[in-house]
């Protein structure tokens, strides 16, 4: 009997198994647009430094972790070849496959722990990752890149230090081999307790936009507020089995100080996974969190966002998430969120259940 290498069993089992025959069915999924440039081959990383170099000199870098034993390393190479044939412009967006086993600090360096893993940065910054040969979800990865290129590549400026052009705003940077995954919220099961309904909806906190208060633009409250005390309840379920590693919290309250009903930040925060649905206040006081927080003024950066750091073995493979602010950040009566964003690792999708939509106006 031949047994498989371990190497081979890990690499097998572990990932979604694309046969090399079914390849050209794949590329023709996804049949990107072609772009008006120069073909580009796709570069074989040979040193962090050149790496490097190419996360400085390109504005969207696309890498492809694989080794030469991973079977579906192998199988998707083709129809990776394909993207980068059909997207790569010089200085714009560069395909790049890293070998782990010759290249294993940038491995390291970037907390790749599957093959194969793609990820995407933007000027330097990691902001998509792919784990497994999921056609897919590459291809999902791929359209959101053309966009970007299409209708961002012709700007070279962006609204501010918080933002970057045709993605998510957020007002911290990522922790390096992590990225950003709010957008695997199920925003049509969230439910926000105690919000005031003269500010935003749910939905508004997981905009992608910047937030208006630093935009300085009048319009639309894209924030929410508490209302009858200084607490507020979110439930967040998941399209995904979640690894949650950071949390970001944006809020904005005026600076006012003469104002004695001027909203306060979150002071403190109880956090809860892999509840089935909304706890209410009373259920919240009685259970005891997964994590507690305590925030205080040094934690909130120029941009009102705090960066909390997760003990990250007890947020793996979670697929929902309660934020309970207890109480704000001094004497006043309400509490004031502006944004919210998830890091870390996003796997494998979930089958949602009907959810009914909580939060958002009749008819939407």
């Amino acid at each position: 009997m031949i047994r498989a290498s371990p190497r081979e069993a890990w690499c097998g089992v572990a990932f979604f198994w694309v046969p090399s025959s079914t390849t050209s069915s794949h590329s023709t999924d996804i049949e990107p647009p072609p772009l008006r440039a120069a073909k580009m081959s796709t570069v074989h990383i040979k040193s962090p430094a050149e790496f490097q170099k190419l996360l400085s000199s390109s504005r969207i870098v696309v890498a492809d972790f694989y080794a030469d034993w991973c079977g579906p390393c192998k199988a998707i190479a083709p129809l990776y070849e394909q993207l980068s044939s059909s997207l790569s412009r010089k200085d714009v967006v560069t395909f790049v496959k890293i070998d782990v086993e010759a290249q294993k600090d940038i491995a390291s360096t970037y907390n790749v722990t599957s093959l194969p893993t793609f990820m995407v940065f933007r000027e330097g910054k990691a902001i998509e990752k792919v784990q497994g040969a999921d056609p897919r979800k590459l291809q999902e990865v791929v359209k959101k890149l053309v966009k970007e290129v299409e209708g961002g590549s012709a700007s070279g400026s962006g609204e501010g230090s918080g933002s970057s052009s045709g993605g998510s705003w957020r007002g911290a940077a990522l922790p390096r081999g992590y990225t950003d995954i709010t957008d695997q919220i199920e925003p049509k099961g969230c439910e926000l307790l105690n919000a005031d309904e003269d500010f935003g909806p749910v939905r508004v906190l997981f905009d992608t936009s910047k937030p208006s208060a630093l935009a300085k633009k009048e319009g639309a409250k894209d924030w929410v507020e508490s209302g009858a005390d200084d607490q507020l309840l979110l439930f967040m379920p998941f399209q995904s089995m979640l690894k949650l590693h950071t949390l970001q919290l944006t809020s904005l309250p005026p600076t006012d100080d003469d104002d004695d009903e001027a909203p306060m930040r979150p002071g403190t925060i109880h956090l809860y996974t892999n509840k089935p649905h909304n706890l209410d206040f009373s259920e919240a006081d009685d259970t005891p969190p997964t994590q507690a927080i305590t925030l205080t003024e040094k934690d909130w950066n120029a941009d009102g966002t705090a960066n909390i750091g997760l003990r990250f073995v007890k947020f793996q493979n979670i697929n929902s998430l309660i934020i309970y602010v207890t109480k704000g950040d001094g004497d006043g009566e309400k509490v004031r969120l502006d944004r919210v964003r998830l890091i870390g690792e996003s796997g494998e999708k979930r089958e949602m259940g009907k959810l009914e939509k909580i939060g958002d106006e009749a008819g939407e």
